[in-house]
């Protein structure tokens, strides 16, 4: 176990386009952590704080690609993940992170009130089978760092993928509730989650009984 004195708290944050709503964020995540990691993934308006550490990909690599490069660039012990619309509220952040810094959990889910799209309840239903979270999709996460570099997720997004490659590593998941808030951000049809569908029944089908413990706590 991590001495609790001794845990960093990183925020990673993908953004696109959200120049807007982004500077909120960074300021509400402040408070709560040691360092804000800001992907921005090649947005028409560059993101800009003095707050965060920015990165900027020189091409569009999508929210996995954008996080993912967040992982490797964030020094502390747990990552938090959240959305730079402002849906999240950073002041659930001590709630996620507790569970990790008691050793209790390596990965906690940030559980919504609402899921605003049925193909998002649709699959976290399918993982919940396999992984007792009942909101897989949620982008509000705490992570432990080392689990996180560790994690290919494959697929177009990280909507069920991302609790069951964690827990076919043996890590220890959990939720806790995190209500979002209203944004004026509109919310399109998530096609993508067509193609999601099928990589999550695919992933499993084919790790039925398979539990990778190359990953050390």
């Amino acid at each position: 176990m991590i001495e609790v004195e001794r845990m960093k708290i990183s925020a990673v944050i993908p953004a696109y386009n959200e120049g807007k709503r982004i500077a909120r964020v960074i300021e509400e995540t402040d408070r709560y952590v040691d360092e804000i990691i800001v992907i921005d993934d090649h947005s028409e308006e560059k993101v800009r704080s003095h707050k965060a550490k920015v990165f900027r990909n020189d091409n569009n690599l999508g929210y996995i690609g954008s996080i993912k490069r967040g992982f490797r660039k964030a020094d502390g012990n747990i990552i938090v993940t959240l959305d730079a619309d402002g849906e999240h509220d950073p002041r659930h952040i001590p709630l996620l992170v507790k569970q990790i810094r008691e050793d209790k959990a390596d990965l906690v889910f940030g559980k919504r009130n609402d899921v605003p799209r049925f193909s998002e309840r649709v699959i976290s239903m399918m993982v919940k089978g396999k992984v007792k979270v009942s909101d897989s999709g949620t982008g509000f996460r705490a992570i432990k760092r080392d689990l996180a570099v560790d994690l290919q997720l494959e697929g177009r997004c990280t909507c069920g993928i991302f609790a069951l490659e964690a827990h076919q590593k043996g890590a220890r998941i959990t939720e806790t509730p995190a209500p979002t808030r209203r944004t004026d951000k509109p919310r399109g049809m998530a096609w993508s989650h067509l193609a999601q569908f099928f990589i999550v029944l695919k992933m499993l089908l084919k790790n039925k009984k398979h539990i990778d413990h190359g990953w050390n706590r």
